[in-house]
């Protein structure tokens, strides 16, 4: 049976805005039984095509509790088939907790609706491999063992949160329980051909299970529907602008990376070759340093030369004038004839 695929914005919010469907898929996700389920007024759809890639819708949900008690929660889908940036779904958190009107009405206290964030992703997150991820609060004392007396408590609701994590490429055709059953609607490997706008669904697969019929002739009233198509249209254009926006800011982002990787290769070789230099010259000073040493030290020994010498001389005149023979002052001195010859001149 040819279906629209969900994944679409204006599919799954055709889905979703029927009650029946919206307690399925909300009921198989939390794992809970959802009673009511209600659209809240600040819903957010990605009508902003040119800031947006995301696809926000907030529920108010009763659930049945296994006591039979029933409770409101707050329930933030949100849908994305791009790898959008973490700011994005903290932004919309953010509006959450700041609005007033999730408070409820008879806590003086100012306590919160207790809140669920569910994420679909059209994409995969890191190596995570499970296609449900089920992100639950835990509370601990100073030596980590596990606090549960007291809990849960109203003010910890208001601060906190669970989530959900639904990768939808981790699908992959694989129904081993409740949530992956619902889910398989989603599952991107039933795609019909080239044709991104619908999937080929195996209708006898839920002939058991009517609220699954029920979402399956609702996909398939989608895919006939002309304006459904035309708006799927409308999408595929926008998000190929978007593929090609993203493809070329990360070639170039990849370029800038390489850029970089060159600028710190040849700064950490000017570096190097500085340090070289650096050592060089400190090399060179040592060897001025020793060559100022040497050059002092040949002019002590030339000075002192010369002032052996001048004494020699002077010994030499006082030794002829006392009339000894050039010979005997050779002897005498220890020096050869031929300086006392010289000095006597």
């Amino acid at each position: 049976m040819i279906v629209a695929n969900p994944i679409y914005d204006i599919v799954f919010k055709y889905l979703m805005e029927d009650e029946r469907i919206a307690k399925t898929i909300l009921s198989a996700l939390l794992k809970m039984d959802v009673v009511d389920v209600k659209v809240r007024r600040n819903e957010y759809t990605n009508s902003n095509r040119e800031n947006l890639s995301i696809f926000r819708i907030d529920f108010g949900a009763t659930i049945q509790q296994t006591d039979g008690s029933k409770q409101l929660i707050l329930i933030e889908l949100q849908k994305t088939w791009l790898e959008t940036e973490t700011l994005r779904f903290r932004q919309y958190l953010g509006v959450h907790y700041a609005n007033p009107e999730n408070i409820l009405p008879e806590s003086k206290e100012g306590y919160a609706i207790p809140m669920i964030t569910v994420y679909l992703l059209g994409h995969k997150v890191g190596d995570i491999e499970e296609p449900v991820l089920y992100v639950r609060r835990h509370s601990y004392d100073y030596n980590d063992n596990l606090v549960t007396k007291g809990l849960p408590n109203p003010f910890i609701d208001s601060l906190t949160h669970d989530s959900i994590i639904v990768q939808i490429p981790r699908l992959h055709g694989q129904v081993n329980n409740r949530v992956e059953k619902v889910l398989s609607i989603f599952d991107q490997s039933q795609m019909d051909g080239p044709n991104k706008q619908v999937l080929n669904i195996d209708e006898s697969l839920y002939a058991d299970d009517a609220d699954m019929l029920h979402i399956v002739h609702r996909l398939m009233a989608a895919a006939s529907d002309s304006k459904m198509r035309h708006e799927m249209n409308v999408e595929d254009e926008y998000y190929s602008v978007i593929e090609k926006r993203d493809t070329t800011i990360m070639m170039k982002d990849r370029q800038i990376a390489q850029q970089n990787a060159t600028i710190l290769e040849q700064g950490a070789t000017i570096q190097e070759q500085g340090a070289t230099i650096q050592e060089q010259g400190a090399t060179i000073q040592e060897q001025d340093a020793t060559i100022q040493e040497q050059g002092a030290t040949i002019q002590e020994q030339g000075a002192t030369i010369q002032e052996q010498g001048a004494m020699l001389r002077s010994t030499i005149k006082l030794l002829i004038n006392a009339g000894m023979t050039p010979e005997l002052i050779a002897a005498n001195l220890g020096v050869p004839i031929e300086t006392v010859t010289r000095h006597m001149d």
